[in-house]
């Protein structure tokens, strides 16, 4: 069992959803922006899309070519951003190899950065090799499940675009006490993969008893649809399939802990894979 510790009751919180541009810095003018616009309505976590630094939709690789180093300008200049607007930032940026590695394929990092500091950081595991496309062809999977990171009390666990399809990613978090799972996306559009999108976030949010933020870039190559579900599957927010927007929700504790009470599914779990935990 979980030790009580002290928890906020709620947790404002919002999903920026916009185009990533194919330029560094206007990208950061515009998370700036959505930072300043969250923070004013006390958003304490901001979720954002995938692959930030930079992206061209007609080219799937130009994500990767444009990966910097962690500690180069476009994560310092998130960190500046997350220190003057005291919120905590989380998405997906391309990080480019060691000078020395044997592999010239980049992470897609997932990073979670609050007070001017990296807390945590993630690489993607499940790579984007389906539906014709190959991710892995110019970037190299993690090896580690993701982090858990601690919002006011709240415990709040990240994934990665593809990653959802995968509920024992998801399962993982919840069985490490996740009350919120944050997906950074830029789902691609699709016959069915809208439909994909909504069934799955979902389906994460019910089979855990989770809050799910799920957050994608909205362009003409990807879906957009970002939204915030419920404990129990109820869609509190969501944002359409062609616009840059901003939704915030403020989450429940009252919500979750009575979701948990009605249906324990982690409680009433027989069989416990120990490599999830």
């Amino acid at each position: 069992m979980r030790e009580k510790q002290w928890c906020t009751a709620e947790l404002p919180a919002a999903i920026a959803q916009f185009t990533v541009a194919r330029g560094p810095e206007r990208n950061l003018e515009i998370i700036d922006g959505f930072a300043g616009e969250a923070a004013a309505q006390g958003a304490r976590l901001l979720a954002l899309p995938e692959g930030l630094i930079a992206r061209d939709g007609d080219d799937d690789a130009f994500a990767a070519t444009h990966a910097q180093p962690i500690d180069g300008p476009f994560v310092s200049e998130l960190k500046a951003i997350s220190a003057k607007r005291n919120i905590t930032l989380m998405g997906t940026v391309h990080i480019a190899p060691a000078e020395d590695s044997a592999d010239a394929r980049v992470s897609n990092v997932f990073l979670a950065i609050r007070d001017g500091e990296i807390m945590a950081a993630y690489r993607k595991l499940h790579l984007y090799d389906a539906f014709s496309a190959k991710e892995s062809a110019v970037v190299k999977p993690g090896e580690a499940l993701p982090p858990i990171i601690d919002i006011d009390g709240w415990k709040i666990g990240v994934m990665t675009c593809y990653d959802v399809r995968f509920p024992e990613t998801a399962r993982s978090l919840a069985v490490r006490g996740a009350d919120v799972i944050v997906v950074s996306a830029a789902w691609v559009r699709g016959s069915l993969k809208e439909y994909h999108w909504k069934l799955m976030t979902a389906a994460r949010a019910v089979e855990n008893t989770c809050y799910v933020l799920a957050c994608s870039e909205v362009s003409s190559r990807n879906i957009g649809c970002s939204r915030i579900i419920s404990p129990l599957g109820e869609v509190l927010a969501e944002a359409g399939s062609s616009a840059a927007e901003l939704i915030t929700v403020n989450l429940d504790r009252n919500a979750l802990d009575a979701a948990r009470r009605a249906l324990p599914v982690l409680r009433n779990r027989r069989f416990a894979d120990p490599q999830l935990r």
